[in-house]
C-alpha cells in the first residue's frame, strides 16, 4: 500500500466512487416512494456548462437501462442523466399508468420530476432551472404532457412512441385535448415558451400493434376523444406533431423505417438531437 493511498481523503474517495459515473439508486426527497439513479460526469467536468437530461421509462420501468443508454451523452456532452423510477401501484391498486398522466390521486409526477432535478442540481452545484426531457412509450406520454404543462422548464424535449397523445386541441378536454387546460392546471398554455422549445418526435414505422393502446369505453382512462388521434402509434404521433405545428411550434418528426416498439433503436437519434441542441445552447 502506497503512502498516497494511506493519506487519501476518504470523503473525496467516496465521492469519486459513488457520486460520479453510474450511481446507485436514491430515494427522492420530494417523496421517498419515488426513486432515481444518475449518470454523472467526472468531477473535473462539472461546471457552469453542465446540463441535466431526464429520461423517463416506459411501462416496463427499466430506469437503469435508460440511464445506461444515455450515459455516453452524459460523458461526451457534459450532462447529468437523471432517470427516475415511478413505481407501479403507488396507491395499492396495481395501476401501471398513473405517471403517464402526470397526476394520480394526490401525487403530481410532474412536480416530483422537477423536485428531483432541483435536488440533483443543488447536490452538484449546477443550474437546474431548465433541463432536457426524453421518454419512450409510457415515458413518451409523460413527456408529451409535461412539456405542455411546463415548457419553461425545458431546453429540449423528445417524445418517443407514445400509445396515447395529448394534442393542442380546443375541441376536447384533457387528456386527449387542452380545452380545459387552464381550469385543470391553474394557468393557460404558455404558447410563447412552447414555440421556443425544440421538440423531436420519434416512432418506428413498424410500430403497429394496437392491442395495448386502443381505449375501450369504461376503461380506466377512457374519455371522449381517446382514440381520435389515430389507430397506431405512428398515426397518433403524426397527429400530435400536426397539432403542435398548427400552434406555431417547431417539430422534428422522425418515423423510422423497419423499427418496431424498441427504445434502444431510437437512442442514437435522440442523443444526436440533444447533442445538436446543446451545441446551439452553448454557442
Amino acid at each position: 500500500m502506497t503512502n498516497s493511498t494511506l493519506t487519501e481523503d476518504p470523503v473525496a474517495r467516496g465521492a469519486a466512487l459513488y457520486d460520479h459515473g453510474a450511481t446507485t439508486v436514491f430515494a427522492s426527497g420530494f417523496d421517498p416512494r419515488i426513486a432515481y439513479c444518475l449518470y454523472v460526469p467526472e468531477a473535473a467536468q462539472i461546471g457552469p456548462d453542465t446540463r441535466i437530461v431526464a429520461v423517463i421509462h416506459g411501462t416496463d420501468r427499466d430506469f437503469l437501462g435508460y440511464r445506461d443508454a444515455f450515459a455516453p451523452l452524459g460523458r461526451w456532452k457534459n450532462c447529468i442523466i437523471v432517470s427516475p423510477l415511478f413505481p407501479v401501484g403507488l396507491f395499492g391498486d396495481g395501476n401501471r399508468d398513473g405517471y403517464k398522466h402526470l397526476r394520480e390521486g394526490d401525487m403530481r409526477y410532474d412536480e416530483a420530476l422537477i423536485a428531483i432535478v432541483e435536488e440533483v442540481a443543488a447536490r452538484y452545484g449546477i443550474d437546474g432551472s431548465r433541463f432536457g426531457l426524453w421518454g419512450f412509450s409510457g415515458g413518451g406520454q409523460f413527456t408529451n404532457r409535461f412539456l405542455l404543462v411546463h415548457p419553461e422548464r425545458l431546453w429540449a424535449a423528445s417524445v418517443g412512441a407514445p400509445g396515447s397523445v395529448t394534442r393542442i386541441d380546443d375541441d376536447h378536454d384533457w387528456w386527449p385535448g387542452t380545452r380545459d387546460f387552464a381550469e385543470r392546471f391553474g394557468k393557460p398554455l404558455d404558447l410563447v415558451s412552447l414555440q421556443q422549445l425544440p421538440v423531436q418526435m420519434v416512432v418506428g414505422k413498424a410500430d403497429l400493434e394496437t392491442w395495448e393502446i386502443t381505449h375501450q369505453p369504461g376503461s380506466k382512462h377512457w374519455t371522449e376523444g381517446a382514440n381520435d388521434a389515430g389507430r397506431t402509434r405512428p398515426e397518433r404521433l403524426t397527429s400530435l406533431a400536426r397539432s403542435f405545428e398548427a400552434a406555431g411550434m417547431g417539430v422534428r418528426l422522425e418515423i423510422v423505417p423497419n423499427m418496431p416498439h424498441d427504445s434502444a433503436r431510437a437512442t442514437d437519434r435522440v442523443t444526436s438531437f440533444f447533442a445538436e441542441t446543446l451545441d446551439k445552447l452553448r454557442r
